[in-house]
């Protein structure tokens, strides 16, 4: 018989606020990435792809670094007040 992973209700909680800051923040900076792309493809590059799918690159690389930080933490989460 297998045994099961017990984990503390505190420390799930902790683990499922870090996914909700990590997926958000991969979906915003790819977003950014990509706004930035299509900005560039048509001011620069005579709307060519090549610049879109670099900001998108450069968007998910900086939400995985990000998110790989954020995991390997051993603080928690930041506070931000709206």
């Amino acid at each position: 018989m297998s045994e099961q992973l017990k984990v503390s209700p505190a420390k799930k909680s902790i683990l499922d606020d870090k996914w909700d800051v990590v997926l958000s923040n991969l979906v915003v900076k790819t977003g950014l990435g990509f706004g930035a792309g299509v900005v560039a493809s048509v001011l620069f590059f005579r709307r060519r792809a090549f610049p879109v799918w670099i900001g998108i690159g450069f968007g998910l690389g900086r939400g995985y670094a990000e998110g790989d930080a954020i995991f390997r933490s051993s603080a928690g989460l930041r506070n931000v007040r709206a």
